[in-house]
């Protein structure tokens, strides 16, 4: 049993995965509903995830979310999704009931009712402060720093391994914006009997890359999370010119209950292993200079 969110804020969710996998819940529930929490809570809002995030450039809060299983084919996404505060609870319906896996805009505000939940007025999913902030932004034109992501994967005492993902996207987004966050392969990726990944960061960039696969595909052909983890970045650093290096995130965790992390920037994470649960860090690769003058980047695990 194990489990890994992003970033510090996400420690009350690895706390409420660690309670609810010991009871004996499946991956799946316990990352629903831990998810769930955190989306509903508007002080979260602040982190760019559900219920009190950052609306788009027309004042609109649409938000982003995903849940994949490890079984082949067992996965459900929205993407900008309004008036729900619980966008999570959206997309497992879309992986259990709807023939199709991912459902945006009006589509997917459609099945949200039809499937019972209450289509809230905006009003109600902005927070005080995500409200001051979009004012901010049409006064002054001032953005918000930061690309948090909230990402989550669990591994049961069964041995079932599940990774969802929820955001409300980039601060004053265009209207339908979607980044990674939804897109498997991209913001998350699981594979039974292998492993789980998410990313977080800066989605229009992350979803070049597929790193979440990428991570899960190498765990697979032996590596441990964190050797996959630093190996992806240093994939995207190899293909990316160095002043074009973006912001990004990367957690992974294996069937045996082993954690990784690697980031391009100061990155906490939680995670949930051999009963405790920590807050830690990984930090972004360094850079030296070769004998002939050329930059090489060099990750934390080399």
């Amino acid at each position: 049993m194990a489990a890994v969110g992003t970033w510090g804020f996400s420690q009350p969710a690895v706390e409420r995965l660690r309670s609810l996998i010991s009871a004996g819940q499946h991956a799946t529930d316990a990352v629903e509903e831990a998810m769930a929490e955190v989306e509903d809570d508007p002080e979260t809002g602040r982190h760019i995830v559900g219920r009190g995030g950052f609306p788009n450039s027309g004042g609109v809060v649409e938000c982003d979310a995903a849940i994949m299983e490890g079984t082949a084919g067992r996965f459900g996404a929205v993407a900008a999704l309004r008036g729900v505060g619980t966008p999570v609870r959206v997309a497992r319906r879309v992986m259990d009931r709807s023939p199709h896996s991912l459902l945006v805009g009006e589509g997917a505000v459609a099945f949200a009712r039809e499937q019972g939940f209450t289509i809230e007025p905006n009003d109600n999913m902005l927070s005080e402060h995500s409200a001051k902030a979009y004012q901010e932004f049409l006064e002054k034109k001032q953005g918000v720093s930061g690309c948090d992501t909230l990402g989550l994967i669990a591994l049961d005492k069964m041995g079932n391994i599940t990774v969802g993902v929820s955001t409300s996207g980039a601060p004053f987004k265009s209207p339908g914006r979607v980044g990674d966050s939804p897109l498997p392969g991209c913001g998350l990726y699981a594979e039974h009997k292998v492993g789980a990944a998410a990313a977080t960061g800066d989605g229009d960039k992350i979803m070049c890359h597929c790193p979440s696969f990428h991570a899960v595909q190498l765990i697979k052909m032996g590596l441990s999370p964190k050797e996959a983890c630093h190996r992806v970045m240093d994939d995207i650093i190899q293909r990316t010119a160095p002043d074009r290096f973006f912001e990004i995130g990367l957690i992974a965790l294996n069937v045996k209950g082993e954690v990784g992390a690697a980031s391009s920037v100061d990155f906490p994470y939680t995670f949930w292993s051999q009963g405790k649960v920590v807050e830690t860090s990984t930090q972004p690769p360094h850079s030296t200079l070769t004998d002939d003058g050329t930059e090489h980047f060099k990750t934390h695990a080399e």
